[in-house]
C-alpha cells in the first residue's frame, strides 16, 4: 500500500463503539465484539507466519517441498453463537487470510495434517478406502488452572491471580526441561491460552511424526498425579528412589517453589481445614495425632510472629523424616505431599491423540479479550497474565499510530498507519531462532530501529525446518 493509496483512504478501517469524546487520548473500550476482531484480523493477527510455521518448509520455496502439506491441514473456526466450522483447509496463507478476515471467527482451532483435503473427506469415503486419517501432528499439551483447584485458596474456576499463576509456570520448567532433556525436542513453543492455561506445541519432525500409541507413551511418562478430587491421596510414589526425572524435578522446581511461594501465598496450615487435607496424606495415624495435637495447641497459645505455615511445614518433615520413622513409605510423604500441591496437572487426553484439536496462538479469548501470546520457558516466571494485551488495548496502539476522525459524522477511522508508532507487531519465534522478543520489548525495537528494519527482521526469522 502506498502512501498516496493511504491518504486517499482507500485502506481505511472504521473501529465502531469509539465515542468522538474519546478520540483525544486514544482510548478504546475495554471488552470484546466482532468490530473489534474485524480490525484485529485485518492489521495485526500474524497470517503469514502462522502459515510458514504450520508449512514446516513445505511452501514451495524449494524443489522437493510437499505443496499439498498446508492444504491437508484442519483449521476448526468457532463463530458468534458457538457455530463450529469443522475441517477447514487452505491452499495458501492468501487462502487463510481471506478466510479468517471474512468469517471472523471467535476462536482458531488446529488440527493434524491428514492423509488427504480435509474438506474433500466425503469424497474419498465414498469410494470405501479408508483414507481419510491424521498423518502429522505437533505433540501438544494442555495445562489448566481449574485443575488446581483443590489446592489454591485465593481464586477458582476461571479466575486468576498472581498468588496462583505460578502453578502455571512450575508446569511449564517440569515439562520443557523434560521435552528438551529427556527426549531430545528442541522445537518447542508455550502460548497463554488466553484465561486460565497454557498451552505447549512441540514442533521436531520426529515428534510429529508420532502415533497415538507413541503420544500416549510420552504422556505417561509425565504422568504422576492419578487422584481425583475425592481422592485422599493423589500421588503415590513407589520404589527405592524417586526416577531421574521426578527427582530433578523435585530438587530443582517444586521443593523450593513449594516452600517458598506455594506454602506462604496459599496459606496451607493457616487452619484446620487446610492442614487436616494435608495430615490425610499420611497413613500414620499416631503421627497425624500428635502433629494435629501439637498444632491445635499452639493455635490457643502461640504468639510467635514466624509464619505459622513455615513453621508447622517444618514440625511435619521433622517428624515423617526423623531417624525413628524407619518405614520408606512415611519419610516419602513429603515428597508426595509436594508434588500433589505442585507437579503438572495434564489433561492427558489432549497429548495422547493427533486428531485433538488445540487453539491456534495469537488469538483472541472472547471471555477476557486478551491475546495468546507466546511464552518464553526461560522467563516463564516474568509472565503476568494480568498484563497480557487485550484486544481494547492493541486497538488503542493503533489509532495511537495513526488515528484520524471525520468531523463530519464523528467516525474514528483508521489512517496513515506506521510501524514506528505501531506497539503491537508480532514476532513469532520459532525454530533455529532462541530469541523470543515479548510484546513489551518489541516497542524498544520499534523506536531504535524503525519501520523498515523492523519489517526485514521480522522476516528473518519466521520459522524454516
Amino acid at each position: 500500500m502506498t502512501r498516496e493509496e493511504t491518504e486517499n483512504g482507500r485502506d481505511d478501517m472504521q473501529i465502531d463503539g469509539c465515542e468522538t469524546e474519546q478520540m483525544q487520548d486514544n482510548a478504546v473500550p475495554d471488552g470484546f465484539n466482532a468490530n473489534y476482531l474485524k480490525v484485529y484480523y485485518g492489521k495485526l493477527f500474524p497470517h503469514a507466519e502462522i502459515f510458514k510455521w504450520m508449512s514446516y518448509g513445505n511452501d514451495g520455496k524449494h524443489p522437493a517441498c510437499d505443496h499439498s502439506y498446508f492444504g491437508r491441514r484442519e483449521f476448526s473456526f468457532t463463530l458468534d453463537n458457538d457455530i463450529y466450522l469443522r475441517f477447514q483447509s487452505f491452499n495458501s496463507a492468501v487462502e487463510l487470510e481471506n478466510s479468517i478476515k471474512e468469517k471472523c471467527p471467535f476462536k482458531i482451532d488446529i488440527g493434524p495434517v491428514y492423509s488427504v483435503d480435509p474438506a474433500k473427506r466425503h469424497a474419498y469415503a465414498q469410494a470405501g478406502d479408508n483414507v481419510f486419517t491424521p498423518v502429522e501432528r505437533e505433540l501438544v499439551f494442555d495445562v489448566d488452572i481449574t485443575d488446581y483447584d483443590d489446592v489454591r485458596y485465593c481464586c477458582s474456576g476461571a479466575d486468576i491471580c498472581l498468588d496462583c499463576w505460578p502453578l502455571m509456570t512450575v508446569a511449564i520448567k517440569v515439562i520443557d526441561t523434560a521435552l528438551r532433556d529427556d527426549f531430545g525436542f528442541n522445537h518447542i513453543l508455550w502460548a497463554y491460552s488466553g484465561r486460565r492455561g497454557v498451552h505447549c506445541w512441540v514442533c521436531d519432525g520426529k515428534a510429529r511424526r508420532l502415533n497415538n500409541e507413541q503420544r500416549a507413551a510420552i504422556a505417561d511418562y509425565f504422568r504422576v498425579y492419578k487422584g481425583n478430587e475425592n481422592s485422599l491421596k493423589k500421588v503415590s510414589l513407589t520404589g527405592h528412589g524417586l526416577h531421574p526425572f521426578l527427582a530433578r524435578s523435585y530438587n530443582e522446581i517444586l521443593k523450593d517453589f513449594f516452600e517458598e511461594n506455594l506454602l506462604p501465598s496459599q496459606k496451607l496450615f493457616s487452619n484446620e481445614e487446610r492442614f487436616e487435607k494435608i495430615l490425610e496424606m499420611i497413613p500414620d495415624e499416631s503421627i497425624t495425632s500428635e502433629l494435629r495435637g501439637k498444632w491445635q495447641e499452639n493455635r490457643r497459645s502461640s504468639i510467635s510472629k514466624e509464619d505459622i505455615n513455615v513453621v508447622r511445614w517444618e514440625q511435619l518433615k521433622h517428624v515423617l523424616q526423623s531417624g525413628k520413622q524407619k518405614v520408606q513409605g512415611l519419610r516419602r510423604c513429603v515428597e508426595e505431599i509436594v508434588f500433589s500441591y505442585t507437579y503438572p496437572r495434564l489433561d492427558m487426553e489432549v497429548s495422547k491423540h493427533m486428531n485433538h484439536l488445540l487453539k491456534a496462538p495469537f488469538c483472541v479469548h472472547p471471555k477476557t479479550g486478551r491475546v495468546c501470546i507466546p511464552i518464553d520457558p526461560n522467563h516463564c516466571e516474568e509472565f503476568d497474565p494480568t498484563t497480557v494485551p487485550t484486544l481494547s488495548k492493541l486497538l488503542g496502539e493503533l489509532n495511537m499510530g495513526g488515528l484520524k476522525a471525520d468531523s463530519d459524522n464523528g467516525i474514528l477511522t483508521v489512517k496513515n498507519l506506521d510501524l514506528y508508532n505501531m506497539k503491537c507487531i508480532w514476532v513469532f519465534y520459532f525454530g533455529k531462532v532462541d530469541l523470543l522478543i515479548q510484546f513489551w520489548e518489541i516497542t524498544t525495537y520499534v523506536k531504535v530501529i524503525g519501520d523498515q528494519m523492523i519489517v526485514c527482521y521480522l522476516a528473518s526469522i519466521c520459522f524454516m525446518n
